[in-house]
């Protein structure tokens, strides 16, 4: 049966009046482009100069987008959750240095979620960020095609033997494993390493995701050339599939440097690939695990009716949908609500830590067209409901 993305009852059931008005007032301040420059820099500034101030954006906005500053902490949201049905992937988001010791930090961390995800039904997922295991510049030159000298040569197979530890665990738990994208220019080296796993991990079950932005008007063409290697050699795609997270970045770098932009001309170009993707993945199920990770409603609609068509049930364990922790609810929890697979990114970690992550989603909120005017005019219909309940 198709959601109903506008009852906000099943949406918001899980949080309380003053959740909601919390929301409310957040969603408020972040569509207000000024106020939210002004806030992020008087943050960052009162972070920095160790105010106190942790404890006013650990009961706002740190609530409100995060699970907890560690595993434990997340672990009442994660149940809360898992009560309607809805999912979780817990993303450690602390803004790691580009030291060794920090790489090995955040693989040791991986670990750690993968066991968490072994022991716990409500987690199907564990993740990672590729510069979460090596230096970005790394990434780069080996992007580039450029020969590393000796040291750097030693380093890149320490990422590779990093990789390798966290795919391998997972493999042998058969815990699925979402691998992130990032900036174009890093990522083809991302997308080899990811690969590699593939070929490995992936013969008999998907263990390893890459993610594709769709943005970026290549994805297409390199979605089908990685299905038809897998059909050649004899491995499953894990396709995460998004719209994409750097854009403003990746055309800012594309004018300096002179080049044509990765970039899609338009919204609705970056629409028409997503869907062409998502369309793609659900004729080559035999092949490709689909994760769609979208805040996008039409899209979200579109993946329903391709599922009817091909006569799939909701709970088909080849697709999933995926939102972030603090939006998009009526997505999220309408789509459990009919028995479809379903998460939410918690993202996690020490408040000052995490701070970079949620300035970010401040920021995306505030230029994604008509993401914020629908997060607040679903909550106000849903506290006029409650006033008219009580």
């Amino acid at each position: 049966m198709r959601p109903n993305f506008e009852n906000t009852a099943i949406a918001f059931e899980l949080k309380s009046d003053s959740q909601l008005e919390r929301a409310y007032f957040l969603f408020r301040m972040i569509a207000n482009e000024p106020l939210v420059r002004i806030g992020s820099a008087v943050t960052n500034f009162a972070l920095k100069a160790h105010l106190p101030v942790e404890g006013l954006i650990r009961a706002t906005v740190f609530d409100h987008f995060c699970g907890g500053v560690n595993e434990k902490d997340c672990l009442s949201v994660i149940d809360n959750m898992y009560s309607k049905g809805v999912h979780s992937i817990l993303d450690y988001s602390a803004e790691g240095k580009e030291v060794d010791n920090q790489f090995d930090f955040a693989v040791q961390k991986t670990l750690e979620i993968l066991d968490f995800v072994k022991e716990k039904d409500a987690m199907p997922f564990a993740v990672f960020k590729p510069t979460g295991f090596g230096r970005f510049k790394l990434y780069e030159k080996k992007s580039a095609g450029q020969p590393l000298d000796e040291k750097e040569t030693a380093e890149w197979g320490r990422i590779v033997d990093r990789y390798e530890k966290v795919c391998k665990k997972a493999h042998a738990l058969g815990v699925a494993l979402l691998i992130d994208a990032e900036e174009s220019w890093m990522q083809d080296a991302a997308d080899d390493l990811a690969l590699d796993m593939m070929r490995k991990y992936n013969k008999e079950s998907t263990i390893v995701y890459n993610t594709f932005q769709m943005y970026r008007w290549d994805r297409m063409d390199y979605l089908k050339k990685l299905n038809a290697l897998a059909k050649e050699e004899g491995f499953k795609v894990g396709a995460k599939v998004v719209r994409g997270a750097y854009m403003e970045k990746e055309n800012d770098r594309a004018h300096e440097k002179g080049y044509e932009s990765p970039i899609c001309k338009s919204k609705q170009e970056t629409d028409e690939n997503f869907d062409a993707a998502i369309t793609f993945g659900m004729q080559h199920l035999d092949r490709i695990t689909l994760f769609a990770g979208t805040h996008n409603e039409k899209s979200c609609l579109m993946l329903v009716d391709l599922m009817e068509q091909h006569q799939l049930e909701p709970s088909n364990t080849n697709i999933w949908f995926g939102q972030l922790f603090g939006m998009s609810d009526h997505i999220t929890y309408n789509l459990a609500q009919e028995g479809y697979n379903v998460v939410k990114y918690v993202p996690y970690g020490p408040v000052k830590d995490v701070m970079p992550y949620l300035i970010r989603r401040a920021e995306e909120n505030t230029s994604v067209a008509g993401q914020t005017s629908r997060e607040l005019a679903l909550l106000q219909k849903e506290r006029k409901r409650r006033k008219l309940d009580s």
